[in-house]
């Protein structure tokens, strides 16, 4: 689901509103000068990051350490089994919608927005979920104590490709193009085109 705050929100149409009233009393307003004008620049950069889409992923990841013992003549490991359990989000930053990717003409209640590529902005291991599920050290073998570590990194990795191989980035910029054609049009602009970046 997308996920704007009311304070963003708020900041949005405040600064929008504000800069249609600026407008309004400049005599002599120019389309140059419109298209400069910094009310909706502004106000979507200050969302910021669009969070638009998560994804719940479970993942079993086995890491194994072998280690070679009585010079080279036997051979040992250090092995667990890791259950994570965690969240992948996507969504757009629109802090890097520049000036020139804002065009919006107020008499004729348009706006052109070109919007960076969605891509992943978190991911995170629920921490109560994700446990250790078996873990087996052979006689010979020494305990590797990071290799805990290295089964959650491999994990919040492998998720990630997970939810990207899924479809989730399609899903975030389906959802972020909603939300974001609603906003515009809530604050008066009856055409919206949102023209998107490839994803890099």
């Amino acid at each position: 689901m997308a996920a704007l705050s009311a304070t963003a929100l708020v900041g949005f149409a405040g600064a929008f509103l504000l800069g249609r009233a600026d407008r309004a009393t400049a005599p002599g307003a120019s389309r140059v000068d419109l298209r400069s004008t910094p009310g909706v620049i502004t106000a979507i950069r200050d969302i910021a990051r669009l969070d638009a889409t998560s994804y719940h992923v479970e993942k079993v990841v086995e890491v194994t350490d072998e280690q070679s013992r009585l010079w080279g003549m036997m051979r040992t490991k250090d092995a667990l089994l890791l259950v994570a359990v965690g969240d992948v989000v996507a969504g757009v930053d629109l802090a890097k919608v520049r000036d020139e990717d804002v065009v919006f003409d107020d008499q004729a209640h348009t706006v052109h927005v070109r919007l960076p590529a969605p891509e992943v902005t978190s991911s995170a291991l629920d921490e109560r979920a994700t446990h250790v599920y078996t873990r087996h050290t052979d006689v010979l073998a020494a305990r590797n104590e990071q290799l805990e570590g290295e089964a959650r990194r491999e994990a919040e990795e492998q998720m990630r490709k997970q939810a990207v191989d899924a479809g989730i980035l399609e899903r975030a910029r389906a959802s972020a193009d909603r939300t974001l054609r609603a906003l515009l049009r809530s604050l008066g602009y009856r055409e919206v085109d949102l023209d998107w970046a490839d994803r890099g």
